[in-house]
């Protein structure tokens, strides 16, 4: 943080949903949930305590099922994640490890529940995956709402502030998250939470803009102190002078103009000034989210991730369970592609309790495609059921982590055993799919050549790739900085992999962050890469800037980057060849 003056303060966190608001803090206040005493049971109450306990998870079920039936129109989509917590308040992990551990070592409900809670956040704290390492939130929010009631606190009532103001919370809850009236808050701040959490993600369904992760904003601003939140640049500034209001004002108007635009023009398609055609896909973690990518305009979807289903749950899905979440999406979109990506997951995320493993580098252990592999029974039914449901429209199958051809033959070898098995049975599928894989390790990058002669597309995965590369661990503060995807050795390897596809006669496609934001696009659309997805509310932007390129000139353009030695004189090239096109010049002004 920096003054400016002796009252003008800046505070730096994560912006989680794009947009500026400027308006009068109201500090969300949590009675009674972060001091909590440890107190021994006699054994002849110990059937009361257990009771108490449930009585407040009963009580915490309640709350949810109220709040969702009360759930407004514009969250609809995201009723899924209260449903999430219903479920959370049942799990055995969570529910019947507190009342084993206030049995067992004869404690208190509170300080069981506590306990318990502090051991699974520990496990989601090596996950590589945002998204995922992000739902240990969601354990957290379940938990505080049993411990409001074990401890008698107030819950907090947001649906019931009736003034215009700017929340300001150590963290929102989803559920708290679902009661705000548009008509009343301008956006949010917290101290906690991230663009994956799913505060952030509701966030930006609103289009409030919100900054997270501050880490200890609610000590330092005051209700009814007058704060600008900037979500494009992750800032709040309490008591801004008058000179930072007018040009807070001035950026807030020109993002309004620039949003409108872009999203004026969201259903046309991405087509550069001579003609060619990028296709613009979305990234979706759940069935309920392809609304949003139809919405922002998306071709399709290029990356359904499906490890939800897998999460914090004691045994995994069922073929049929899996079969009717793949179909629901496959049916909306269809005859649009749906890329249906198997399981990238491993013992650090939770799955299946008994099969928990504990790893001290997860993110180079057994995890996608190596799991997969290992476990062939699990991986045999989920491409059971995504075989079926290529039978209601347009699917792709994508493959994550793969680093030797031995790994595509041997996924092939089970897939054909899939569609053998469902064949005898007389299931209806459909076995002519395309099979494709993830580019996320420098030995795919390599072999290039020779995994194109075996499968239909490549698909890069850039957060992955770039973790991999550059040897930067993405979730490590005090590393992060480096992760840059215009780091001229990425460049070099995506041009490579293009190449590669482009010689092989395959399509090459791009699903990883470096593929959501505007200034890639001249890069990527001169190396080549036929494809694009990214989180639904991207498209819009992108599909704007790729209208205001010429293709020629992109090709022209790679050339010259590829001479350079920086990501620093790389990222300057882009803003003095491209500064100028609209609407990509708005968005480096407010970047």
């Amino acid at each position: 943080m920096s003054d400016t003056n002796t009252n003008e303060m800046v505070l730096n966190g994560i912006g989680a949903s794009p947009g500026i608001c400027i308006g009068k803090a109201y500090l969300v206040d949590k009675e009674g949930v972060d001091v909590v005493e440890k107190y021994f049971i006699d054994k002849k109450n110990l059937k009361k305590e257990v009771k108490r306990f449930k009585s407040a998870v009963k009580s915490a079920k309640d709350e949810v099922q109220a709040i969702i039936k009360d759930t407004h129109e514009e969250l609809h989509q995201h009723v899924y994640i209260l449903e999430t917590h219903r479920v959370l308040l049942k799990d055995k992990m969570l529910y019947g490890k507190t009342i084993e551990t206030i049995e067992k070592e004869q404690i208190n409900a509170e300080w069981a529940l506590k306990k318990v809670v502090s051991n699974l956040k520990s496990m989601f704290q090596n996950i590589t995956d945002p998204y995922l390492r992000e739902r240990a939130s969601d354990i957290t929010h379940v938990s505080d709402r049993i411990m409001r009631n074990l401890v008698g606190a107030n819950t907090v009532n947001i649906s019931e502030i009736r003034k215009r103001v700017i929340l300001v919370a150590h963290d929102l809850s989803p559920a708290e998250t679902s009661q705000i009236q548009l008509e009343k808050i301008m956006g949010f701040v917290t101290n906690r939470g991230g663009k994956a959490s799913h505060t952030g993600i509701i966030a930006r369904t609103l289009e409030l803009p919100a900054v997270l992760g501050l880490k200890h904003a609610t000590g330092m601003i005051k209700n009814d102190d007058l704060i600008i939140v900037d979500g494009n640049t992750g800032t709040v500034i309490i008591n801004p002078t008058e000179q930072t209001l007018v040009q807070s004002v001035e950026r807030s108007i020109k993002y309004e103009e620039y949003r409108a635009a872009v999203v004026r023009g969201s259903h046309l398609s991405a087509e550069t000034t001579d003609g060619f055609r990028l296709h613009v896909m979305g990234n979706i973690e759940l069935p309920e989210e392809v609304v949003s990518v139809i919405d922002h305009g998306g071709d399709g979807i290029g990356l359904y991730r499906t490890e939800f289903q897998y999460l914090s749950r004691p045994d995994f899905p069922e073929e049929d369970e899996l079969f009717d979440k793949y179909r629901d999406v496959v049916e909306v979109m269809a005859p649009k592609p749906v890329t249906i990506r198997t399981l990238d997951i491993n013992g650090d995320k939770a799955i299946a309790p008994s099969l928990e493993c504990v790893e001290t580098n997860p993110a180079l252990g057994l995890r996608a495609i190596r799991y997969c592999l290992q476990n062939p029974d699990v991986f045999k039914t989920q491409l059971r059921a995504i075989l079926r449901a290529a039978a209601f429209g347009n699917v792709r199958l994508l493959i994550p982590m793969i680093s030797s051809c031995d790994e595509i033959f041997e996924t092939k070898r089970i897939l054909n055993e899939a569609a053998d098995s469902l064949d005898k049975e007389g299931i209806v599928f459909n076995r002519d799919i395309e099979v494709g894989i993830m580019i996320e390790v420098p030995s795919a990058v390599i072999m290039a050549d020779r995994m194109a002669q075996n499968v239909d597309f490549f698909s890069i995965g850039t957060n992955d790739l770039i973790q991999y590369s550059l040897a930067i661990d993405r979730g490590n503060n005090e590393v992060a900085h480096l992760f840059n995807p215009l780091h001229p050795a990425i460049i070099r390897s995506i041009k490579h992999v293009a190449d590669v596809a482009s010689n092989k006669g395959i399509k090459v496609f791009m699903c990883g962050e470096m593929a959501n934001d505007p200034i890639n696009m001249p890069i990527l659309l001169g190396i080549g890469i036929d494809e694009l997805s990214m989180n639904p509310q991207s498209i819009p932007a992108v599909k704007s800037i790729i209208r205001s390129i010429k293709l020629e000139d992109a090709r022209l353009f790679i050339k010259d980057v590829l001479k350079k030695s920086s990501s620093a004189e790389i990222v300057q090239m882009v803003q003095d060849t491209y500064g100028d096109i609209l609407p990509a010049k708005l968005y480096y002004e407010l970047h």
